[in-house]
Order: C-alpha cells, then structure tokens, then sequence
C-alpha cells in the first residue's frame, strides 16, 4: 500500500495516525478499505490520534466494521486483523459438504444427539441469536433481570415489610426494598453511599462505616446488581441495617446408586507452540485403561471440556508468535483426531470459551460448526453453549447431578473490583462461590461483553450440585453451601500474556469425580518434571 495516499486521506480530515499503525496498515493492499475503517474508527471514538491502543481498546466495534466490509475485502484484510490483535472471522472456504452440514439447525442436531446420551440431558435452553441487537433489548435484559432476582430475594425471610421504592414514606418502624445497584461511591466521610431503582424509582442508600460487618458486606458489592436492603428512611435516603444478597440454598450432597466417574478439564489451547501434548496423551493412555493398575477408568463414563480447546486465532495482540497452526479450522481439525483416540463409550460434553471462534458475547452460542465440523461428526460428544446446566447419571428414583459450567470469562473483572477477590486470580473458587452468592455469572454489565437478549443467559437460576469453571488456568476444588466447586488448570505453558495477566497456572491437572462416594481424586498428568 502506498502510505502517502493513507496519510494524506488522514490530515484531510484533520486525523494523525500513529508509525505503528501506518506500518500494520503499510502491508496491506486494500487502500479503500483501510480508509474505510479509519474513518468508521473516527465517528466512533471522536479520537483525533488513532494509536494501536485506540484499536485495543475498541475491538469489538473494530472487528465489527470489518464485517461491514464485502467478503473478499475481509479475506485480503485478515492478516492486519490477526495483527491488530481482533478476534477474527477466518474467510475460509468452505466445501460443498460442509456447507450442507450447516444447513441443518445446531439445536435439531442436538435433540438427535440426546437420544444416544440415556444418562445425559441439557437442561439449560441454547438459543441461537440472529436479529440485530437494538437499545430496547438492553431495557428488556434489566427490566426481566431485576424481576427475575426479585423472585429469588423474595423468598428470603429476612426482607420483612417488602415495600417497592416509591412507597418509602420516613417510618421510623423501617422497611425493606430490592434494587438494582446502579452506583457506588465512598463519601468523604469515609461511609458508602448506594444509589438504587427498581421498577417505581429511585433512592440512595447509605452504609455507615461504624458498622464494620455491614460494611464489609457493602464492599462486596458490584454494579448492576440486585440485592435487597433492610433499613429506615424516606425516597430520598434509606439508612441501612442490613444487605440480603439472592445467594444459593444449601443442597443436598447427591449420591449416585451407580458407581461410575466424571472427569473436567479446559483451557487446551490446541494449536499453540506451547500445548503440553505429551500430558494430554498420557490423559488419553489414562482414559483408555494402557496405564497399569488403574482399575477405576472402566467407570469413567464422562468428560466435560469446558471451553478454549483450541487456542483459536487473533484472540490477543501478538498471538501469532504463539501458534504452531495458525488456522483454527485446522487447530479443530487436529484435536478432534484426539480426541477420537478416547474410547467410545465415554461421553465428552463440550463448551466454548473466549478463544474458540465463537462470538465474545455471551451467552455464547454452539461451536461454530464452520470451523469445528470433525467434533460435530463424533458420535459420543455432545456440544453445548456457555453457561450451560448438564444433568449426568440419572436413573430410576435417582435424578442425578446438574452441573453447571461456565468458562469463566467475567472472572478477572471481580478479582481486579472487589476488596476481597484482589488476590483470587490465583484462587478461582473465591469467585466462583462471590458469584453463586449473587446467582448471576456477571452480575456486572461490564465484566463481559454481554448480549442483551430479552432472556439473561447468566442468572443461576436453578441451583446446581457442581460448578466447573476455567479460564484463569487454575486448579482448585471446594464446596459452597454444599456445592461442589471445580476450577480446571491448564494444558499449555504459562504464556507471556498469562504473565501479564498476574496468573500463575496448574498443568494437566483432572479433577475425577465419583458420583457414589463422593470421592474426589486430583489427577496429575504433568510430564514436564
């Protein structure tokens, strides 16, 4: 590409454009659309210097621009996505059979699938969302989440003398309310000060720091969510005594009249020049009975991968320093041979994760059978969207495990926001257990790139037995009011963005769960020492 032509189109139009950005756009040859984008780039950010950063900070709306573009211009612009760091749409083409493949509906595969799954049932709704995305479906999302979370605070005894906002009238008896949390600030006297609606108004809501327990419960609090508060005031002001999260009932610890095992693992990261093979084949060597005096792998009869088995392409800046493949159909193509090794009578339920070249915003759809087709031909995976409920082992008088799994891609939003979560990065199963407190995955708006659907994907509804969860690449196994929290490790090398990141990672660790006893083994599969 001729710079010159780029810059001259730039100060035209009063723009200066950073040397970094001129050099990616220096290797490309589609002039139009570079100025195409710059230009949708400037409306957006009203930025008159356009830095890498800008892109970084704005990648979504970047990479939706590219998909403005005509089909063949997207194609010849994929290697400055890749290098602008956006989450690409690779323009590969596609064969004939495949293309009759997708013709068919990913939810109507699934219902066939179920029927060679006796013991397997989804129990959450995968939806596959087409329409385009107006502000109205915002509105809807808050408006049915706060009805939603009111339903669940509801049944709390301690909110006595329920009144919405708009009844709050100065009664010194006191009242409780629910709302939704739509600000937070320490005042400069030191106490927190809420600012609250429901459905009828507002008001603000103030906890004194002479309540050190009270406090404490205010610290945890995130934006966007739902809680109820017990106190006395008017619609001006509510003092509060106390803070009701929705939080999870204590459940029963199940047991299965069947002996048999469910294994999790996620965060593969195939393709990368790091995948820790070795580790991932002794799994495999593991699950198939070669390894001597290991009984108990004859009653493993399910695995949950839970998101990013395949390192993906153009998921952060630089990314492709890391690939040892850097076409993600290919990265599919590859690990479903893999996997194809497992014998066959173990079910293998699979979720997507951030790298898996599904959409970011969740809730995240299927597996996009475009690039992940060979795990679609494999009779004994089952796939399923992010967050998903999985009921395993049921039978007669027996209504087996609902387990729940989420990627974990909100994560780090509490560990870097909440007072008590700054250090849990590394002890996933802090956040796991803030966020079944509040019932919700991302009960703040920004903690994840978020599709507004009439319907919030991400409430925790139905209480589950277990919660497996990854993306922080850390191993850790606990119990929350009886429920078993399991955060998976990691089977690729630590990363020079984890490191960035602040996380220190497990490796090959798989957590074997026995659904008669109880009993839960940590197996390591680690060839590195």
């Amino acid at each position: 590409m001729d710079t010159r032509e780029i810059l001259k189109f730039c100060i035209e139009r009063g723009l200066l454009l950073d040397g970094d950005v001129l050099n990616l756009f220096s290797e490309t040859t589609d002039t139009e659309s570079v100025k195409l984008i710059i230009e949708k780039l400037k409306h957006h950010t009203q930025r008159r210097i356009i830095t890498k950063n800008i892109f970084e900070e704005n990648k979504e709306r970047v990479s939706e621009f590219f998909l403005t573009l005509p089909r063949e211009n997207q194609k010849r612009l994929e290697k400055l996505k890749i290098k602008l760091g956006l989450h690409i749409e690779i323009s590969k083409e596609i064969s004939k059979p495949l293309e009759a493949m997708q013709s068919i509906d990913p939810v109507q595969k699934l219902r066939e699938r179920l029927d060679e799954f006796p013991n397997v049932k989804i129990i959450s709704r995968n939806t596959i969302f087409k329409k385009k995305v107006e502000v109205g479906d915002l509105v809807k999302n808050f408006r049915n989440r706060f009805c939603e979370m009111k339903g669940i605070l509801q049944e709390h005894s301690e909110l006595d003398s329920l009144i919405s906002i708009d009844k709050l009238s100065g009664s010194r008896k006191g009242a409780s309310i629910i709302g939704f949390v739509s600000n937070k600030r320490v005042t400069k006297n030191k106490n927190i000060l809420l600012e609250v609606e429901d459905l009828t108004g507002r008001t603000r809501i103030l906890v004194n720091q002479n309540k050190p327990e009270l406090y404490e419960k205010a610290e945890e609090i995130a934006l966007d969510s739902v809680l109820g508060f017990k106190g006395f005031g008017d619609r001006e002001i509510l003092f509060a005594n106390d803070i009701i999260f929705p939080d999870s009932v204590i459940v029963e610890r199940k047991h299965s009249p069947v002996e048999e095992y469910a294994v999790f693992i996620s965060d593969l990261q195939y393709g990368s020049k790091l995948f820790l093979e070795t580790g991932f084949l002794k799994f495999i060597d593991y699950l198939n009975g070669k390894i001597p005096n290991t009984p108990e792998t004859d009653k493993i009869k399910y695995l949950f991968i839970v998101g990013d088995l395949v390192s993906g392409v153009g998921v952060y800046p630089g990314q492709e320093r890391d690939l040892l493949i850097a076409d993600i159909e290919e990265q599919y193509q590859r690990f479903a041979e893999l996997l194809g090794r497992i014998r066959k009578d173990i079910k293998i339920i699979i979720s997507p994760g951030n790298h898996d070249g599904v959409r970011l915003m969740e809730p995240q759809p299927f597996l996009d059978e475009k690039y992940s087709w060979p795990l679609y031909n494999m009779k004994n995976v089952l796939l399923t969207g992010n967050p998903a409920y999985v009921n395993i082992g049921a039978r007669k008088n027996f209504s087996g495990f609902d387990v729940l799994t989420y990627h974990g891609y909100s994560f780090h939003y509490y560990a870097n926001n909440i007072p008590s979560l700054m250090e849990a990065l590394n002890a996933p199963e802090k956040i796991m257990a803030y966020l079944l407190k509040n019932r919700h995955l991302a009960p703040s708006y920004s903690s994840v790139h978020y599709l507004p659907s009439e319907e919030d994907g991400l409430i925790i509804k139905k209480i589950p037995d277990i919660f497996v969860s990854g993306h922080l690449h850390k191993s850790a196994i606990s119990y929350y009011n009886n429920i078993l929290t399991i955060s998976n490790s990691t089977w690729e090398e630590e990363t020079e963005n984890q490191r960035r990141r602040g996380n220190k990672p497990d490796f090959c660790k798989v957590p074997m769960f026995n659904l008669n006893t109880r009993a839960i083994r940590l197996l390591d599969f680690d060839q590195r020492k």
